[in-house]
């Protein structure tokens, strides 16, 4: 009896999922990760923000918690980081699948964190109910858009974490404002003097000195979602996640194709189109996201559709590779651009 309690109580210990290979690893819940903030990378990036709101002579430090995805839930001065940030295996996973990390490296996450202190600090201190900040920024009530339409070359929005994002709401606009006033590096009075977002700005200096030095008149520690509380397991978390960032449907043309390649029975012996993109696609999709501001992941899936149609269409090189490959790359980043400038650029979760 002895020994079949205790073989029952080893049944029980935590499956040891870091060195699980991905499909494996995909079968695991997100709650049986037992997953803390203490200790890892993340930990001192926080303290890096809370510096930063210490320097600015803040009282306010918000709460954090590990979840699914980075969010600031209403009414809540807290934080949720993702998972994938507290352990280095499940960073490469998350690359595995998205083919990128947000927030991944010390930069890109002290830009999240800045971003995501200014929704926790507006909860904190219930600063979308004044008028001068609803004026400035918008109705906080305005509903969010599941798509939205940036401009890039507007003056009127500081420029922070990708993609315009301080365009896609009022509320979003609030932060990417807040996290560029905290960013010790940001110099946003030189930056933008000559431009109508420094309004903001010096309304947002105005406020965080009157501020400051108050306690918040929200201090819940309530948490939303903990991981600790997510059942669903990693591969259904990713599966959803490519779905929302992935295209509805293609935004190129077989015109378009037919110019850079050929079906003619000339080309026959030449290469396939659909073998040299795949030759070229993790450049070109690292080179076109960087330069278009949007994620790996829609351009990898831009990547995929045109493969699929270069093999239905029978394309085949009529140039040489390096003219082709030149000639692609501008191809590809207008169809990236079409894509987010067509009232189809998704909000982030």
């Amino acid at each position: 009896m002895v020994e079949a309690a205790t073989a029952d109580r080893e049944g029980l210990k935590p499956i040891d999922w870091t060195a699980l290979p991905d499909d494996q690893l995909l079968a695991v819940r997100l709650c049986d990760l037992h997953l803390t903030i203490d200790g890892t990378e993340i930990e001192q990036r926080v303290a890096h923000v809370n510096h930063e709101l210490e320097a600015r002579g803040l009282i306010f430090r918000p709460h954090y918690w590990l979840s699914d995805e980075w969010f600031t839930p209403d009414g809540v001065p807290g934080i949720a980081i993702p998972f994938y940030l507290a352990h280095p295996r499940l960073a490469r996973l998350e690359l595995a699948q998205m083919l990128e990390v947000e927030g991944g490296d010390e930069e890109s996450c002290l830009r999240i964190l800045r971003h995501e202190v200014a929704h926790a600090l507006d909860n904190a201190y219930e600063l979308r109910r004044r008028p001068t900040r609803r004026r400035l920024f918008g109705s906080p009530s305005l509903e969010y858009p599941e798509y939205y339409t940036p401009k890039p070359y507007s003056k009127s929005f500081v420029q922070h974490l990708d993609h315009w994002y301080a365009q896609s709401h009022p509320d979003e606009d609030f932060a990417e404002t807040f996290a560029v006033w905290l960013d010790p590096q940001s110099n946003w009075a030189v930056r933008y003097a000559d431009w109508p977002a420094l309004r903001k700005l010096r309304y947002m200096d105005r406020l965080l000195r009157e501020i400051a030095p108050q306690k918040p008149r929200i201090s819940s520690r309530r948490v939303v979602d903990p991981l600790s509380k997510v059942k669903k397991t990693l591969g259904d978390h990713y599966r959803g996640k490519r779905e929302h960032y992935g295209l509805e449907r293609p935004y190129f043309y077989d015109s378009d194709l037919r110019k850079l390649f050929s079906d003619s029975p000339q080309y026959a012996k030449n290469l396939s189109a659909a073998r040299f993109v795949r030759r070229i696609r993790r450049h070109a999709r690292m080179i076109v996201a960087s330069f278009t501001d949007s994620y790996q992941y829609t351009v990898d899936q831009l990547l995929e559709q045109i493969i699929d149609r270069c093999r239905e269409l029978n394309l085949r090189l009529s140039d040489p590779e390096e003219t082709t490959k030149a000639d692609f790359m501008v191809f590809l980043t207008v169809q990236t651009m079409n894509y987010l400038h067509s009232g189809r650029h998704r909000v982030a979760l």
